[in-house]
């Protein structure tokens, strides 16, 4: 009785916590096609007008690729720097690994209004470079890093080190052990680690804040936009489609890494 008494009890939270998690999101749609430029009910009408306004308010699509952009270049780097780190880490033993390790991890517990006015003082004052979308995507570097390599480390250290030593064994260099055995048993991880750092640097607001110049991501530039309520609508209509495209590299990610599992299932078969 006790049992059944926590499961159900398990089950309520469970069900209160995905609608005060997602049914505010799922609202954006929903204004998007009101014919208001208040978010309010009643709704007065249906319309399409306020995504037309999307595609023609430039400042505003110029921002979104700028995002994207600097999305795109971070997930890379951080996925080629956060791969060689996981390596380093899983594969050798060496002095000072865990103080490194944690050094490499400081990015994430650092408040980032605090590792913002340090890095905005250390690219003007110390360095002297012009703030722009590069030092805001090198600071999204600076906190993908750690993301990357925790995701490719849990990946890699699941892997059958005599596969690597028996290439070795076989002739193979490490640049061709790489790409024949490490790699391909690395892609769901590699994946998932540019999915997570395109969405960290694509949302992210604070550092951007403090290191962009006359070139705004779209955080910074849609936060400028509820100044203007007529302005909103047009947000909604483009957080509605980043909702839209969010939910489709989900589901395809997902789609991957089932295939994936399956794929090995048949081999072993």
């Amino acid at each position: 009785m006790r049992t059944q008494w926590i499961s159900t009890a398990l089950l309520l939270f469970a069900i209160f916590y995905l609608a005060f998690l997602y049914i505010p999101v799922l609202l954006l749609p929903l204004f998007s096609f009101n014919d208001n430029i208040y978010v309010t009910f009643p709704l007065k009408g249906f319309t399409f007008k306020w995504y037309q306004a999307m595609w023609n308010n430039a400042p505003l699509v110029d921002a979104m690729w700028a995002s994207i952009k600097v999305g795109i270049l971070v997930s890379v780097a951080s996925t080629v720097l956060g791969m060689l780190a996981a390596m380093s880490m899983t594969r050798y033993d060496f002095p000072g690994k865990a103080a490194i390790t944690s050094l490499i991890m400081v990015p994430l517990v650092i408040p980032y209004i605090i590792l913002g006015v340090s890095l905005l003082i250390l690219a003007r004052r110390a360095i002297g470079l012009d703030l722009s979308l590069w030092t805001i995507g090198l600071s999204h570097v600076l906190v993908c890093v750690p993301l990357s390599m925790l995701v490719l480390m849990a990946r890699l250290e699941g892997f059958d080190k005599s596969l690597v030593e028996a290439s070795y064994d076989l002739g193979e260099g490490a640049w061709r052990t790489f790409w024949r055995i490490t790699f391909p048993l690395a892609v769901p991880g590699i994946i998932s680690s540019f999915l997570l750092c395109f969405s960290t640097s694509f949302d992210e607001f604070v550092l951007a804040f403090f290191l962009s110049g006359t070139e705004p991501t779209l955080p910074i530039y849609m936060y400028s936009l509820l100044r203007f309520p007529s302005k909103v609508p047009g947000a909604l209509a483009l957080a509605s489609c980043i909702l839209m495209a969010s939910i489709i590299v989900i589901v395809f990610a997902e789609w991957y890494r089932r295939r994936g599992v399956e794929s090995k299932q048949g081999s072993i078969v």
